[in-house]
């Protein structure tokens, strides 16, 4: 993403086009004006152009962006802010910053448990299933049931 400066060129340099533009329309759209008394009727043969809807067109556009252009102006760092005061405020960003970063350790921490005790019950259900489907007893741990997905899992029977 652009600094506001940049934003603040871009918006201004669109302004520009925009003006460009809207007179180029409306001098290629706009019935001819007579001068002194001189008759031409190089666009009689044309049908008029809806130049109004061009006018509310542009108009709309230049509005629009002289808006974006404000925002952008008053977005900008004021006179009154200091060294002092920028400081201040990037401290409390970092303080900021540091806080939700401690939530995020937290958060993680509590979804590696989780993960850790959805991973322990499906080896709890693989070996009591296997117990209830035969007599012999399978060792299933943990390790196996994280690296090795479902239908690939082999298992060692040990017999009592």
């Amino acid at each position: 993403m652009a600094d506001r400066l940049t934003q603040l060129q871009d918006a201004v340099n669109s302004l520009a086009d925009q003006f460009c533009n809207a007179i180029g329309v409306l001098q290629q759209c706009g019935p001819p004006a007579s001068f002194s008394n001189i008759q031409t009727a190089i666009n009689k043969d044309q049908p008029a152009n809806p130049t109004e809807e061009y006018a509310q067109l542009f108009a709309a556009l230049i509005a629009r962006t002289a808006k974006d252009i404000d925002v952008l102006i008053d977005s900008l760092p004021s006179e009154e802010s200091t060294a002092a005061l920028q400081a201040a405020s990037l401290y409390k960003l970092e303080e900021e910053n540091h806080e939700a970063a401690t939530c995020l350790e937290d958060v993680v921490y509590r979804g590696d448990m989780l993960l850790e005790k959805i991973q322990s019950a499906l080896a709890d259900i693989a070996q009591s299933q296997l117990k209830t489907r035969s007599g012999i007893e399978f060792s299933v741990t943990q390790a196996e049931v994280q690296c090795c997905d479902h239908d690939s899992l082999q298992l060692q029977p040990r017999f009592r």
